[in-house]
């Protein structure tokens, strides 16, 4: 008979933030894939009527599995981790059944557009125990998110920008409500990347990754800001084999179709070359065609891809 494993909902303490950290890199270490997204590892101290921390303990208090539910935009969006040697056993149901009645519940202030909202769930990689324990539950993928990669030796060619529009790097503290507007309006149908807020850019900017050099806006003939390509290095990794990723690269809308995400790409691009790194990444969603065929033109191919399911 399976015993389902005590079930904590609430805000982490830094203990428990820690135990889910270490739980997402066992993981992390059996499974060749990341089970837990930047933002949600980066929402572990969050405490929000619109975020949800569950974590399943054993009988004797250990961290075998964690839950985060996002409640903040149009649909309840999951991400759900097992401790690998006690996967099999319910806790990953259990979780997800948590998941389920959490996206059905009102929120604490009782705001009814936080009420009964469609719940989506990630699976990292694709993996086919994910595949296999969603099947097994009713849901079907609903939302690829690809990850595609290219060489960056040769370094890439530089592009040039159409007369007037000017590159330079992001300065903290005065660039932050700029960027933020800019960002919302490029991604404003995008369910995560057009919600961040300053407090998120300063979240990112507390990580140690986190290098203004790397971080490029673009501006029109007026000085207008009309676009963005933010990289990201993370340290530690190994010299001569490191991946250097594009982290986010947005152009406003009203600028669109005037050939500057291609020039813009390669600024950021030429930039991972020239810090070492020897590949170029980047994540973007597989039905934004006008981003794939920019990031194919600029050499990027498909390496992985990450889903999204629900219940259709």
């Amino acid at each position: 008979m399976r015993i389902a494993p005590p079930l904590e909902i609430g805000p982490l303490d830094p203990a428990a933030q820690d135990a889910v950290r270490a739980l997402a890199a066992a993981a992390e270490r059996a499974d060749g894939v990341a089970p837990l997204s930047e933002q949600s590892l980066l929402a572990l101290d969050v405490d929000s009527e619109t975020v949800t921390h569950a974590v399943a303990h054993d009988k004797h208090g250990a961290t075998i599995g964690y839950l985060q539910v996002d409640r903040g935009g149009d649909v309840a969006s999951a991400e759900l981790v097992v401790l690998p040697d006690r996967r099999r056993n319910g806790v990953g149901s259990l979780l997800l059944r948590t998941a389920e009645r959490d996206a059905r519940l009102p929120s604490r202030s009782g705001a009814p557009d936080q009420r009964g909202l469609a719940l989506r769930v990630w699976a990292h990689g694709d993996l086919p125990a994910a595949r296999a324990f969603a099947a097994a539950r009713g849901y079907s993928v609903v939302r690829e998110l690809l990850f595609l990669a290219r060489p960056l030796d040769p370094a890439p060619a530089a592009a040039e920008l159409p007369a007037g529009y000017a590159v330079r790097t992001f300065r903290p503290g005065d660039d932050d409500e700029a960027w933020v507007a800019l960002n919302a309006r490029a991604f404003a149908s995008h369910p995560e990347q057009g919600r961040l807020t300053v407090d998120d850019l300063h979240r990112r900017a507390r990580e140690p990754w986190f290098d203004p050099a790397g971080f490029f806006l673009l501006t029109d003939p007026d000085g207008r800001l009309v676009g963005y390509h933010w990289t990201k290095i993370e340290p530690g990794q190994p010299a001569g084999s490191s991946d250097g990723e594009v982290y986010a690269l947005g152009i406003d809308p009203d600028a669109q179709g005037r050939g500057l995400a291609g020039p813009l790409t390669a600024v950021g691009l030429a930039h991972l070359a020239a810090a070492g790194c020897t590949r170029a990444v980047l994540y973007v969603d597989g039905d934004n065609e006008r981003a794939v065929r920019t990031y194919e033109r600029a050499g990027f191919t498909r390496a992985a891809v990450d889903v999204q399911y629900a219940r259709i």
